[in-house]
């Protein structure tokens, strides 16, 4: 990692990251002051006043975190097997699931229809959360594994000279030391998640078990189109994933710059 020491070369950094920011504030302060326009913060109480706000949440909640636990728990040990463990093939193991980083997501929604209306799990919320997680495993194990890569052997070697299996390998040296990777991954899967609309709108039909990537739709219809309070609605979405990065940020930047750019 270089430092940069004088003055105006500092400066000349500040002022080229600030330039390149602008793009990606522009529209976050567009979004802000729409949201305010006409009746202001009445805007939002027009949003809570749906009745559904409370539901919405709690269902994205229940979808996130059972994304983020099955992410988390697959593609840390996916991470530390291809990175740390001798297995036979596992390298063309580990480039056929990047393979399915080219998969888009849309053209999965018809077998996956199928399949759920067969195992009785449509309008659950299993349907959504086993094929999300299913899509976002592929990078998260990617980056788990770069990141595994970087923790040095002799640790391993360490611990199994003091007779501990694989499993102790994993839970008392490996997990500890990947704190960084954990927080990139939770934050990137909850961003995912969270933001998810296909899936949702598809296998989650009854009202009551919708998420808050479709609450927009309650000012939105055939002769209403109510922009302030659509931008209101997309502002109270992105709240929570604001606080849940404000809060991982050092860890997330650690884990992104050690995993992604190993």
């Amino acid at each position: 990692m270089f430092e940069i020491r004088s003055t105006k070369n500092k400066v000349i950094l500040q002022i080229v990251l600030l330039l390149l920011t602008i793009p990606y504030a522009i529209p976050l302060i567009q979004m802000v002051l729409g949201s305010l326009g006409g009746t202001g913060l009445a805007n939002y109480k027009a949003v809570w006043d749906t009745g559904v706000v409370p539901t919405y949440f709690r269902n994205s909640m229940i979808i996130s975190a059972g994304v983020i636990i099955l992410v988390y728990i697959f593609s840390m040990t996916a991470g530390f097997g291809f990175a740390k463990l001798h297995i036979l093939g596992k390298e063309v193991f580990f480039w056929m699931i990047l393979v399915a980083l080219t998969l888009p997501e849309v053209i999965m929604l018809t077998p996956l229809f199928v399949t759920f209306q067969r195992l009785h799990l449509f309008n659950t919320f299993f349907a959504v959360i086993l094929p999300l997680a299913a899509l976002q495993l592929p990078f998260m194990i990617l980056l788990a594994r770069n990141f595994d890569s970087s923790i040095p052997n002799e640790l391993m070697e360490a611990a199994r000279i003091d007779g501990a299996s694989v499993t102790k390998m994993f839970w008392y040296v490996i997990l500890p030391l990947t704190k960084p990777i954990a927080s990139s991954i939770v934050v990137l899967t909850l961003i995912n998640s969270w933001n998810s609309y296909l899936m949702p709108l598809l296998f989650l039909q009854s009202p009551e078990m919708q998420t808050v990537t479709l609450l927009p739709q309650y000012f939105q219809g055939e002769f209403t189109n109510d922009q302030t309070k659509i931008l209101a609605a997309a502002v109270l979405t992105a709240i929570p994933e604001i606080i849940i990065y404000l809060l991982m940020q050092k860890n997330f930047e650690k884990g992104m710059s050690a995993g992604a750019l190993k």
